[in-house]
């Protein structure tokens, strides 16, 4: 089974041409190394520091900590004390709340992490908005298997990864406090309420089953 991230990121192969046939799971992997080359590239538009490269345009609010490598790119906006840490893009005009961790993602175009949330090793489309509170889970700490499978028409795949969020498609909306498990996969447009926990697999006899 394949698995395209442009079927679910219409924009990704803008800046992420050269990878987009990677599996998602070892893009997030490979994002320090990645966005430390795409940096070099940069032109003076942007601001270098220490790894970090932030456009002139973009807004950086008082107490924010960014973590090279990181590229926030044009009309970005980041609110008080959010945490940008582990390889991070953010695209065009996206949005990172008050208090928000980013981690190992990246976060395309006009998009919108309100605050307060958590997003780890995953890969967001444009437009997508999350409501306050709302989380990207990436490892499985309550298991004593760590190694998270994800469902792709109607089949399984183990990604080897311990650490993966999800993989979610442009224009999506995740409610306030809702929970993406680890290796979601939300097609373009999806809409997952408040509260809503999204388990896309199960444990049954130490295997990983598709949730019905």
């Amino acid at each position: 089974m394949n698995l395209y991230i442009d079927s679910y990121i219409a924009g990704f192969s803008g800046p992420f041409a050269a990878h987009k046939d990677a599996l998602p799971w070892q893009l997030t992997k490979d994002l320090p190394g990645i966005i430390e080359e795409m940096i070099r590239r940069l032109d003076d538009s942007y601001i270098m520091k220490n790894g970090i490269a932030v456009h002139r345009s973009a807004t950086v609010e008082e107490g924010v900590v960014l973590k090279g490598p990181a590229i926030v790119s044009e009309g970005c906006f980041i609110g008080a004390h959010a945490y940008i840490r582990g390889g991070v893009f953010l695209g065009k005009g996206t949005t990172v709340g008050t208090g928000c961790e980013i981690k190992s993602s990246i976060i395309l175009h006009q998009s919108a992490v309100a605050h307060f949330n958590f997003v780890g090793d995953s890969l967001i489309g444009s437009n997508v908005n999350f409501e306050a509170g709302s989380i990207v889970a990436n490892h499985y700490n309550e298991r004593a298997e760590k190694q998270i499978w994800v469902v792709l028409n109607g089949g399984m795949i183990n990604t080897g990864a311990e650490k993966f969020g999800a993989l979610v498609g442009d224009n999506c909306k995740i409610g306030a406090n809702a929970v993406l498990s680890p290796g979601t996969i939300l097609a373009k447009g999806t809409v997952v309420k408040r509260l809503e926990l999204v388990e896309q697999t199960v444990r049954h006899g130490g295997q990983e089953q598709e949730k019905q």
